[in-house]
């Protein structure tokens, strides 16, 4: 006995559900290349998704959530159809993305340690502790400055 499957087809509305990105962006990475043309519904022209279509709009989903520019996202499913022939370009291009995170991560630090002071700065002024204030309010500024050197970059 064989049973028989049905593929399932989702509509522009489960996509952009199941895969996070609204409606208008699956359309704009549709129109610019960063996705594969999707198939059209015969009596609609609506879009419909398939399962194969999910699979490269999650990934697709995952890139742009690190921050990946629309060019780097194009280049890499461009590149991810020549297979093991763009695995250096691949490589190139997901480490330079691995950089770039980097570099996010350690301004959120800085971000994060500027608010940890200004914290025991407030505390130090409601107890009257003016030196500690001042002591402070010396390591805000030098890391504020070091927050607004390392943006300029």
């Amino acid at each position: 006995m064989t049973s028989q499957t049905t593929a399932r087809s989702y509509t522009i509305r489960e996509a952009a559900a199941l895969t996070g990105l609204p409606a208008s962006t699956l359309r704009y990475y549709e129109s610019i290349g960063v996705i594969a043309p999707v198939a059209r519904g015969a009596s609609s022209g609506h879009r419909v998704y398939d399962e194969a279509d999910l699979d490269q709009l999650m990934w697709v989903a995952c890139l742009a959530a690190t921050g990946m520019s629309v060019s780097d996202m194009r280049a890499y499913v461009a590149n991810g159809a020549r297979g093991a022939a763009a695995a250096d370009e691949q490589i190139t291009l997901l480490e330079g993305q691995e950089r770039q995170l980097a570099e996010e991560a350690r301004q959120v630090v800085l971000r994060q340690r500027y608010v940890r002071i200004k914290i025991d700065y407030w505390h130090a002024v409601r107890v009257g502790d003016h030196a500690r204030a001042e002591q402070l309010s010396a390591q805000a500024r030098r890391l504020a400055d070091e927050l607004r050197d390392s943006t300029k970059k």
